[in-house]
């Protein structure tokens, strides 16, 4: 994971060209992680990629 291709896959899922999880694989990082990195730049995961993050953790 670089930062460049972390902030690009934020960049891409923030304006709804890629899912959570194409994002995610995009940034070189999984699900939860890059839910987590968009909560802490104030942006909220969109509401059909809660049930991603949900088999995520199971």
């Amino acid at each position: 994971m670089s930062y460049t291709s972390l902030t690009t896959a934020l960049t891409l899922y923030y304006g709804g060209t890629l899912g959570l999880e194409q994002a995610a694989a995009y940034g070189g990082v999984g699900t939860g992680k890059l839910a987590s990195e968009l909560r802490s730049r104030g942006f909220e995961v969109r509401e059909e990629d809660g049930d991603v993050l949900v088999e995520a953790a199971n």
